[in-house]
């Protein structure tokens, strides 16, 4: 074991978490085994500097077993998991909000973080540029980790605990990561998805993204993340499909799905929809 507690000491004992395409990962003890690769070293780098500088709402790096695996600190709290409508929360006005004031704090943090020497990251760059931070840039609600408090006004209450699943963490400007946000808790997505997804029909988009950039705190325009999410739609397609081409077998499941077709088909509803959505601009507060 190198750095990593006793919780995983015994390497083959432990439960296996639901959710998760790319082997999963284990739950031991009050920590979380999963399977290392080239990215691990500049994500542990990251998540060891956010909790350094006082933001702790992430997992803690604990170190690589004897067997390759990265371990973890356990968030305690719900998980979308396998489920699929996804669970109540997921959809609920504080869940949304929070998960913006959860990027914010995020961005905030990292900005001061400097990437070790030779560290992998996913994305199309490895360097730091001039305006970037480096970005969890899956922050879906199937990656939130979320703790329930339901009270008699608000039986869908709770607090965010924070992101799992780090994989595609790297350097990138910080719309990238808020408009994956918005793609995914808003939704932005085709309306088919959605529903599928337990979103209401109806929901009102312009509303629920008027509530996400203001969480964040953005100060750009409403169009300027419309067109961010256009691109992000597209880039995660072309990369499941390339990654898919390339043999690697969850990409693979997810074309098969039609997963990639999915995200082609949200930019088709966001133009459609584009013009009532910049009422998140002009829309009461």
């Amino acid at each position: 074991m190198t750095g990593a507690g006793d919780d995983a000491a015994s390497a083959d004992v432990g439960e296996r978490m639901a959710g998760g395409r790319n082997g999963g990962a284990t739950r031991a003890g009050r920590t979380v085994l999963r399977r290392a690769g080239e990215h691990t070293a500049g994500v542990h780098a990251l998540l060891r500097h956010l909790h350094a500088v006082g933001f702790t709402r992430v997992p803690e790096p604990l170190g690589v077993d004897e067997q390759g695996r990265e371990v973890l600190t356990h968030l305690d709290g719900e998980t979308v998991g396998d489920s699929r409508p996804w669970p109540a929360w997921a959809h609920s006005e504080a869940a949304l909000v929070a998960a913006g004031r959860w990027m914010r704090d995020f961005h905030d943090a990292s900005r001061s973080f400097t990437p070790p020497a030779g560290a992998r990251w996913s994305g199309d760059h490895d360097d730091l540029r001039t305006g970037e931070v480096v970005g969890h840039h899956d922050a879906a609600p199937y990656n939130a980790v979320w703790r329930p408090a339901p009270t008699a006004s608000d039986p869908g209450g709770g607090e965010l605990v924070g992101f799992i699943d780090w994989d595609l963490a790297g350097p990138a400007a910080p719309l990238r990561d808020l408009a994956f946000l918005a793609l995914t808790w808003v939704p932005l997505t085709a309306h088919d998805v959605a529903r599928a997804d337990g979103f209401p029909a109806g929901t009102d988009r312009p509303r629920r993204l008027r509530l996400l950039l203001r969480a964040y705190g953005w100060e750009g325009s409403t169009e300027e993340v419309l067109d961010a999410v256009r691109e992000r739609a597209l880039q995660h397609a072309a990369g499941l499909r390339q990654a898919a081409a390339d043999g690697y077998g969850p990409a693979v499941e997810l074309i098969a799905e039609g997963v990639a077709d999915d995200f082609e088909r949200a930019v088709g509803t966001l133009d459609a929809e584009a013009p009532e959505l910049l009422r998140a601009e002009r829309g009461p507060r």
